[in-house]
């Protein structure tokens, strides 16, 4: 049996450091205009939540747990944040299928724990599609957990690319535990 629950809380800055007007979330956030007219910090202080550095949830992605992000820029190389979506602590097992091609083709591995390379350990050179049966999971573009990501839930996730992920490839998955 799984189950998940949302608690987190997070805080915004317009500026550097902690300053500037500040913004309190505690729930997802598909546009932070209203509230702020940039975002360059912030603090963690439960939780884990995924950032976006465009609206609705698009863009470039950051997975961020309970501390003080000073700096976006010089941390993760995002100039701005302005979208946010809560993570959910899940306790239960985790389950996720992957496919080398889009729409659930080609070679399909079902996993249950992270895989730090889909290439040595599947011998899959790319990973186009999932299902998302239990968990939260975190995919990488590069083997080892490096390089841009996506915050992937339950679901079907059909077709990276028309979710905004054109030219990405998928090389290691972890799993969002209660790490946070």
């Amino acid at each position: 049996m799984s189950t998940s629950m949302n608690m987190g809380r997070i805080v915004f800055y317009e500026d550097r450091n902690f300053q500037g007007r500040s913004y309190e979330c505690s729930s997802d956030c598909a546009d932070m205009s209203s509230y702020l007219s940039r975002c360059h910090s912030c603090r963690v202080q439960s939780g884990c939540f995924m950032v976006y550095d465009r609206n609705n949830y698009m863009g470039n992605q950051y997975f961020m747990r309970r501390g003080e992000y000073s700096d976006f820029q010089s941390m993760m190389g995002m100039t701005d944040i302005r979208s946010c979506r809560t993570i959910p602590m899940h306790r239960g097992s985790y389950r996720m299928r992957i496919y080398e091609r889009d729409n659930f083709g080609g070679q399909m591995h079902e996993m249950m724990d992270d895989c730090d390379s889909i290439m040595d350990r599947y011998r899959m050179s790319d990973c186009q599609s999932c299902n998302v049966m239990d968990g939260h999971w975190l995919m990488y573009e590069q083997p080892h957990f490096r390089g841009r990501m996506m915050y992937m839930r339950p679901g079907e996730y059909r077709n990276f690319r028309d979710m905004g992920m054109s030219g990405m490839r998928f090389m290691s998955m972890r799993r969002i535990t209660d790490m946070c």
